[in-house]
């Protein structure tokens, strides 16, 4: 049986910035199985450098990535949109294993099949030592509230 995931595919400015709330939201739960339901069976990614395919290796991944990037907080932006695809920037705060704190800048590629399952996901992403008082992502873990700045309004 086959699951769709709404908004389908093409997309209209609405649906593009829901889908874009949809996957910041899913991150920001960090439950890697819950996070890779919003991807095919088969869904191939670039993670920076790393390359993957399935949603076996998505949960690997992200399971990985959780352990590794703690207090993790996600802030997702519309770029760009065009009939299956959307473009999002990103930016994200994370502590490492030492108490430092990281912001990681990126840019997503998105490709969705015709049930909105995400077919491809390419993602560059860029890391960033930030003091505690630098930090600008500070809700409690999970979602952003709604009415919390986007990037542009922080300046990012």
């Amino acid at each position: 049986m086959s699951v769709s995931r709404p908004p389908l595919p093409p997309f209209t400015r609405d649906t593009a910035l829901q889908k874009v709330r949809a996957a910041e939201d899913g991150w920001n739960s960090r439950d890697p199985a819950r996070v890779a339901l919003a991807y095919t069976e088969d869904s191939i990614w670039r993670n920076r450098a790393e390359f993957l395919q399935g949603r076996d290796a998505i949960v690997d991944f992200l399971t990985r990535k959780w352990l590794k990037e703690r207090e993790y907080r996600l802030i997702k932006g519309l770029w760009a949109y065009a009939d299956n695809r959307i473009a999002v920037r990103f930016a994200y705060e994370w502590q490492d294993e030492t108490g430092g704190w990281h912001r990681s800048y990126g840019n997503e590629n998105w490709e969705f099949a015709s049930d909105g399952l995400m077919a491809r996901r390419l993602a560059s992403i860029n890391d960033l030592a930030i003091s505690e008082g630098d930090r600008l992502f500070r809700w409690p873990l999970g979602p952003r509230p709604q009415g919390h700045p986007e990037l542009e309004d922080l300046g990012l």
